[in-house]
């Protein structure tokens, strides 16, 4: 738990923290001790005072009311986009890409 003058400072250093992935503002969570990226639905655990921002520390944060029809309509939709877009196989020694 975040307490006294460190307790002051994260908040002042909130206003200027982002989330490490989205770039989007963090919202301090003094429940659960971490920093939210609403954006992404992440948790960054605060440790002795000290905000870890580092992605692999984020921990994805599950809604009660997630309804897994929605995610597999979300996943159909993705598979059916990225049919259309199928890349080309490139063949080394071929083609020489231009920078």
């Amino acid at each position: 738990m975040v307490r006294g003058r460190a307790a002051v400072l994260l908040k002042q250093f909130n206003e200027i923290l982002v989330c490490p992935l989205s770039k989007q503002p963090l919202r301090l969570c003094e429940e659960s001790n971490a920093l939210i990226s609403d954006a992404l639905g992440v948790s960054y655990p605060i440790v002795d005072g000290i905000p870890c921002l580092v992605p692999t520390d984020g921990k994805l944060i599950e809604t009660p009311n997630e309804d897994d029809g929605d995610a597999d309509a979300a996943a159909a939709s993705y598979s059916k986009n990225t049919d259309d877009h199928e890349r080309a196989p490139v063949n080394p020694g071929k083609e020489t890409l231009e920078t």
